[in-house]
C-alpha cells in the first residue's frame, strides 16, 4: 500500500502532506475530543499554553479596547454627539454582504439609542463602487448632517473632499488598503491604515462588519460615560453579533483571533432567530437547524449578495433592519429568487470566462474579458477560475459603464497580494480606479488599457505567483479507514472550529478503498459510494468536479484500484439515521 506521505502526485496534480501528526483512527470507538482537538488546534499555529482560550473563543478573550484603533475615540465622540443632538444620520454601506451587515449594524444600534438612521447603498451598476460626491452632497442637502461610510470610502478622496465642502460630516468605517494619503473626515477607522500602531495592525484581518462592532462598543461606552444611560437601557450589543458573523464569513476574512471569536459567538447569537430578517432568511434557504459557518458562506450570504449584484440593492440592509415578520418573509424570499436568476446568469458568464483560458498560455495572472458579461456575476466567476487553475484571475465586464469602461472583479491564491498590485497599477496610470485586499480587488478600465494591464501584472507577479504555486499542496490533518468515519468524529472535528479562510476545516483522507458506485448527479457532481478491507463503506461526492482531473479520472480511471480519498468529513442526515459522508476534494492510489 502507498502511504500517503508518499502522494506527490495526486489525482488534482498535488502533493499531499501533514498539517499535523498521522494518526490512525480506524478503530477508534471512543472519546477524542480533547487529543484531537488539541491537536487541531496547535496544527493552526496556537502555542500549547494559550491552547484553552482557543477551544472556546469569546470576547472576553480576544476583544481589544476600541481606542487602540486611530480616530475611533473621534468617531465614538461624533457618533455620540449625534445620538445625543438627535442629528439626522445616513449610513452608507457597500453592496455586498459585508457593507449590508455593516450597515445593519449600526441602524439596529441607533435605533437601540432613539435614533432612525437612515439607510443608503448605491446601485453598483449605476454608482459603482464606493461613495460618490454626487450621493453624498445630496444626503447633505435632504438633511443629513452626518454620515457613515462602511466598507467604503477610505480611498474615496474626491468625493469626500465633495462632502467636506458642502458642510456635512462624514465617518469611514472600513478595511480595505488605504493609500499614504488620507481622504478628508471627520475620522477615518481602518486597521488596515498605514499609520496604524503594530498592535492595531493586528487586526487588520477584521472584516468592515468588525470594525462597525467595534465602533459600536466605543460609541456606548463614550454614551455611558456622558451619563445618557441613566435613564434608559444601554442596547444590547451580543445581540448584534449575528450580523458580525454573517457579514465577516460571507466577506472571506480571516478566521482567526478576534474573528473567530466574533464567528463563534455570532452562531450562537443566530441561532436564538431574534433578528427578524436573519430568520426569514434562514427559512428561505430551507435551513431546518442553527446555521454553520458553512451555511453563512453558501445559504444565507448569497441570497443577500444577490440583492446587490443583480437586483435592487438596498434589499439585504431592508432585510437585515426590519421587525415586520411579513415584510422579512417577502423580502426573503424575493433574495431567494434573485439567487437563482443570479446563478443562471452566473453559468453563461464562467462558460464564456472559461472559453478564454487556453489562450492565457503561461501569464501568471488570468485577466479575462468580454462584452455583455454581467458584471454582478464576475468575483464569483474569477473565483471559479481561479480554483481551477490555481491562478490569480481577473474577471472585466466591458462596456459596463456609461463611459465605456469595464468593471472588473478579481480573486487571488495565498501568498499573492493582488489587491497590492491593483493599487500600483491603477498609481500608475493603467486603471481609472482600482483598489482591494490580498484576496480580492476590484477595478475599472479602458478597454484600450488592457493589454498593457496584463502585461505588467505579468511582470510584476510572475515570481509570487511561481513560488505560491510550487509550494501548492494538499494539508492533511489526520487518515483513518472507512470505520472511522462515524458522527462523534465529525462532531469532535467541528469543535476546533469555526473554520474558514485562515482557519482551515480539518480534512481527512480516508482508506485504502475502492470505488463500490461512481457516476454524475446533478450536471457536473461525482456521486461515490467507496467501501474499504474493514468491511465498512460510506457516501462521498465531489461537487462541480465532472470536467476536472479529479472527477474524470473518478469516473472512468480507477478500474477497481485501491484509492485514498481526501476531503471534509461532514453529516449525512437525510437517513433515518445520521451517518457520515465525505466530501471529496482530492484521491489518490493507494496500491
Amino acid at each position: 500500500m502507498i502511504p500517503i506521505s508518499a502522494v506527490t502526485h495526486s489525482f488534482s496534480g498535488l502533493a499531499w502532506r501533514w498539517r499535523g501528526g498521522n494518526m490512525d483512527l480506524g478503530g477508534w470507538h471512543g472519546s477524542l475530543a480533547d487529543d484531537l482537538v488539541n491537536q487541531l488546534l496547535l496544527s493552526r499555529g496556537v502555542a500549547r499554553e494559550d491552547l484553552e482560550r482557543h477551544r472556546r473563543p469569546t470576547l472576553r478573550d480576544f476583544m481589544p479596547d476600541p481606542s487602540l484603533f486611530r480616530d475611533m475615540d473621534a468617531a465614538a465622540e461624533r457618533l455620540a454627539s449625534a445620538v445625543t443632538a438627535r442629528e439626522a444620520i445616513t449610513v452608507y454601506g457597500d453592496y455586498d454582504v459585508d457593507g449590508a451587515t455593516s450597515a445593519a449594524l449600526l441602524i439596529r444600534l441607533l435605533r437601540d439609542l432613539g435614533v432612525e438612521a437612515r439607510a443608503y447603498i448605491p446601485d453598483r451598476l449605476l454608482e459603482g463602487y464606493g461613495p460618490s460626491g454626487e450621493a453624498l452632497v445630496r444626503l447633505a442637502r435632504e438633511g443629513s448632517s452626518l454620515i457613515v461610510t462602511v466598507d467604503c470610502g477610505a480611498m474615496a478622496h474626491e468625493a469626500l473632499a465633495a462632502a467636506h465642502a458642502e458642510g456635512v460630516d462624514v465617518i469611514v468605517v472600513d478595511h480595505h488598503k488605504c493609500p499614504p494619503e488620507l481622504p478628508i473626515t471627520a475620522a477615518l477607522v481602518n486597521p488596515n491604515r498605514l499609520d496604524e500602531s503594530d498592535e492595531a495592525a493586528l487586526h487588520g484581518h477584521l472584516a468592515a462588519v468588525g470594525v462597525a462592532f467595534l465602533l459600536a462598543v466605543a460609541t456606548v461606552r463614550t454614551l455611558r460615560a456622558r451619563g445618557y444611560f441613566e435613564s434608559r437601557p444601554a442596547p444590547d450589543l451580543m445581540g448584534l453579533l449575528d450580523l458580525v458573523a454573517l457579514g465577516t464569513v460571507a466577506d472571506v476574512a480571516q478566521l482567526k483571533g478576534l474573528n473567530r471569536a466574533l464567528v463563534a459567538q455570532g452562531l450562537k447569537v443566530m441561532a436564538k432567530r431574534e433578528n427578524t430578517g436573519l430568520a426569514a432568511l434562514i427559512d428561505a434557504s430551507r435551513l431546518n437547524r442553527a446555521p454553520t459557518c458553512s451555511d453563512l458562506g453558501f445559504a444565507l450570504g448569497p441570497r443577500i449578495n444577490a440583492a446587490g449584484r443583480i437586483g435592487d440593492s438596498s434589499l439585504g440592509v431592508r432585510l437585515l433592519t426590519t421587525n415586520d415578520a411579513d415584510e422579512a418573509r417577502d423580502i426573503a424570499t424575493r433574495l431567494s429568487m434573485l439567487n437563482d436568476e443570479r446563478r443562471a446568469i452566473e453559468q453563461a458568464v464562467q462558460e464564456a470566462a472559461e472559453m478564454q483560458v487556453d489562450g492565457q498560455h503561461n501569464r501568471a495572472v488570468n485577466v479575462l474579458a468580454g462584452e455583455g458579461w454581467h458584471p454582478g456575476v464576475i468575483g464569483i466567476v474569477a473565483g471559479r477560475i481561479k480554483e481551477k487553475t490555481g491562478k490569480p484571475t481577473l474577471v472585466i465586464a466591458l462596456d459596463a459603464d456609461e463611459a465605456g469602461n469595464g468593471k472588473g472583479s478579481g480573486r487571488s491564491i495565498a501568498g499573492v497580494d493582488l489587491g497590492a498590485a491593483i493599487i500600483a497599477a491603477r498609481e500608475n496610470g493603467l486603471l481609472v480606479a482600482g483598489g482591494g485586499h490580498a484576496m480580492a480587488c476590484g477595478l475599472t478600465i479602458d478597454p484600450a488599457a488592457l493589454p498593457r494591464l496584463t502585461d505588467w501584472l505579468d511582470e510584476r507577479l510572475a515570481r509570487d505567483v511561481a513560488s505560491a504555486r510550487a509550494t501548492q499542496s494538499l494539508l492533511l490533518d489526520l487518515s483513518l479507514n472507512p470505520g472511522g468515519l462515524t458522527p462523534d468524529l465529525v462532531t469532535t472535528l467541528e469543535a476546533g472550529g469555526p473554520y474558514g479562510v485562515g482557519w482551515p476545516g480539518p480534512r481527512i483522507a480516508v482508506g485504502p478503498v475502492r470505488l463500490v458506485k461512481c457516476d454524475l448527479v446533478g450536471t457536473d457532481h461525482v456521486r461515490m459510494v467507496a467501501s474499504g478491507a474493514d468491511g465498512r463503506s460510506f457516501k462521498a461526492i465531489a461537487f462541480r468536479a465532472a470536467a476536472s482531473e479529479l472527477g474524470q479520472t473518478l469516473l472512468h480511471g480507477v478500474r477497481g484500484r485501491q484509492l485514498w480519498l481526501a476531503g471534509r468529513a461532514r453529516i449525512d442526515d437525510w437517513g433515518s439515521r445520521p451517518a457520515a459522508e465525505l466530501h471529496v476534494e482530492d484521491a489518490a492510489f493507494a496500491d
